[in-house]
């Protein structure tokens, strides 16, 4: 595993999302206060990028296809595409893929950047 610099700390807002590259590796960096975090990049239910309209809430990132939830802290799924609403639909979205958790990064500070440890 090798630290590398994901995104200059300048370009941070507390409860906003970036998503930075590594190759074929798709990453979503953000800030809540003084904390800083790193996730993959994509939802886990339908591979939708995280950063393009998730809102955070309660520590959480919210997809905004389909609204699965998940921890920032530990990549833990609080919900599983629920959304649509109508209930035959949300479930039927929910079982087109396996529920998996987010992948979690180490990350810390070096100097003006917010490095990841991939």
């Amino acid at each position: 595993m090798t630290w590398k610099n994901a995104i200059k700390l300048k370009r941070l807002k507390d409860g906003k999302t970036k998503m930075v590259t590594f190759g074929l590796k798709t990453v979503m960096v953000g800030q809540i206060g003084e904390h800083y975090f790193a996730t993959e990049g994509l939802c886990r239910h339908m591979r939708w990028p995280l950063a393009w309209g998730g809102k955070i809430k309660d520590d959480c990132i919210r997809c905004p296809l389909h609204q699965s939830t998940y921890q920032l802290d530990d990549g833990k799924v609080t919900e599983w595409s629920p959304f649509p609403l109508f209930p035959p639909y949300g479930k039927l979205l929910g079982k087109l893929s396996k529920q998996k958790d987010l992948k979690i990064y180490e990350t810390r500070i070096n100097g003006d950047y917010l490095q990841i440890e991939i």
